[in-house]
């Protein structure tokens, strides 16, 4: 396992999903020691339905924790993230990310768009793994988690735009995923 590696992997088609991927990452390279690595879910990687990248997935393997993210679509995850996570039942089988950190970020065009119905899937997701799931750790207010979501980042994009507060707790995220990772394998 990496030194407090945190991969950051997402699906986003109109950049907004890519975005908060990035304030998440900027979050963890803040935090001592530790260091993100984003993958983009790419449309090429799938055939008949199934994802299939093998260097991902040892990515993904070797890394202390692992923050997923997909824009919700329809109520739920994209269907490239949902062709990845099928594409990881193998590594299920062998609890190949048992303990592992987990935490997951959504984007959608509304308030209330069923944002918290993707979140729900992808902390799923991370329990059928044994992962232990980080939670967002910040109250509401205009300027960090402006929607108010503690299960997961949820956020809204105006036009493909984040906005600010949106920004800021993807990178607050980042710090808090990034340094539960480094407790929970010093412990």
């Amino acid at each position: 396992m990496k030194n407090n590696q945190i991969a950051v992997i997402y699906y986003s088609a109109s950049g907004s999903t890519e975005q908060l991927a990035g304030a998440i990452a900027e979050g963890v390279d803040s935090v001592a020691g530790a260091h993100a690595v984003s993958v983009k879910i790419s449309g090429k990687d799938i055939h008949e339905g199934r994802y299939t990248n093998d260097e991902v997935m040892s990515l993904l393997t070797e890394s202390r924790g692992i923050v997923f993210g997909s824009p919700t679509y329809m109520g739920g995850v994209a269907a490239q993230f949902k062709a990845f996570a099928d594409a990881t039942s193998e590594l299920w089988y062998r609890r190949e990310w048992l303990d592992k950190v987990a935490s997951g970020f959504t984007v959608g065009g509304s308030p209330s768009g069923e944002q918290m119905s993707t979140i729900q899937y992808i902390q799923t997701l991370a329990a059928q793994h044994g992962m232990h799931w980080v939670a967002v750790d910040a109250l509401r207010s205009e300027h960090i988690n402006r929607l108010g979501a503690s299960s997961g980042l949820i956020t809204q994009s105006v036009q493909g735009e984040l906005s600010v507060a949106d920004y800021e707790t993807g990178k607050a995220l980042g710090v808090r995923v990034a340094s539960l990772a480094e407790k929970l394998v010093s412990s």
